[in-house]
């Protein structure tokens, strides 16, 4: 692996029993930057990321974190990770968790106050675990992923359970890891925090890497667009727009319409809604959003055979 590279898996495939969570997974993350991991509930997101700290073994394929192999001692040195719901002693404090963590880690005990202090916990880190809401313990797991300085951060769902101005404080964090040119990989559900954080993304459906590159190469997936659409009965509307074979995938949004499709069929698709009984208020073609190219790409219109096309070759 070359000194460029943070994350090489090749023919990654982890089976369980005969139900296959990673298939073939081929996936290259450059040193310094934030990468996106997106993909629906069961798309083998947390699997991989399990695989990648050696949490599990996989069946076949290689993988390699930091120029090691994943889950070596070598390679967990520079790495830290949030994976899944963080764990802690319940009735100790914040600051004694990551004391004990700190101390099993090698990692001065000064580094403790620097990390409560980054994730915004600096006032409650003398409060007991058990008393913290979901929220609070994100953070602390996010503190604790921290404490080694590490060159490479995987998060699962960090923001999860965090207000709006947890979300805003975890977003300044993971812009200032990139500034410190360290490598983050992030999983998340919410599309427009990837949007505007990360430099490129990937998206697994069934197990399948189905798209890799930035989020502008993704958004032209989509054909740079579609039609948002305001009506009488959104639910009716969309089953009759999923009915069209050139729609590519429908969601419904605050009420709206969203559609992958190309804007110019816009007076047919008008018409077809009139037709059906619909009343149509209001039609306006849209630019993609990442949202738009998630949903096209793991439409259930989205071929599942092994070779599904990348976005970008790697």
């Amino acid at each position: 692996m070359d000194d460029e590279t943070a994350i090489r898996t090749t023919g990654l495939t982890k089976r369980y029993g005969e139900a296959t969570g990673v298939f073939d997974l081929d996936l290259t993350v450059r040193r310094g930057e934030v990468y996106g991991f997106l993909g629906p509930n069961g798309s083998g997101k947390t699997t991989t990321m399990r695989m990648l700290v050696g949490l599990i073994r996989p069946t076949s394929g290689a993988v390699s974190v930091l120029g090691h192999p994943a889950g070596s001692a070598r390679s967990l040195a520079g790495t830290g990770a949030l994976i899944e719901s963080p764990a802690f002693y319940p009735h100790l404090s914040g600051r004694d968790n990551l004391r004990i963590l700190a101390g099993y880690a090698e990692v001065p005990a000064a580094r403790v106050g620097e990390v409560l202090t980054e994730v915004g916990m600096a006032d409650r880190a003398d409060v007991r675990f058990r008393s913290y809401s979901l929220g609070m313990k994100q953070r602390l797991g996010v503190a604790a992923a921290l404490l080694k300085n590490p060159d490479l951060l995987i998060l699962d769902e960090p923001t999860n359970g965090l207000d709006p101005a947890g979300m805003a404080g975890m977003r300044e964090l993971i812009t200032g890891l990139r500034q410190d040119k360290r490598t983050v990989l992030l999983s998340s559900h919410l599309l427009t925090e990837v949007e505007h954080l990360c430099d490129r993304v990937a998206v697994l459906r069934q197990g399948r890497l189905v798209a890799d590159g930035t989020v502008a190469e993704l958004r032209e997936h989509t054909g740079g667009g579609g039609l948002s659409i305001r009506t009488s009965d959104p639910e009716t509307a969309a089953d009759l727009l999923r009915a069209r074979p050139s729609v590519r995938s429908v969601q419904i949004v605050d009420g709206e319409l969203q559609l992958a499709v190309d804007p110019a069929e816009a007076a047919d698709i008008n018409r077809l809604l009139v037709t059906g009984g619909v009343d149509v208020h209001e039609l306006r073609q849209h630019a993609a959003s990442l949202e738009t190219a998630f949903f096209d790409l793991i439409s259930d219109r989205q071929k599942p055979e092994p070779d599904l096309a990348k976005v970008t070759e790697r």
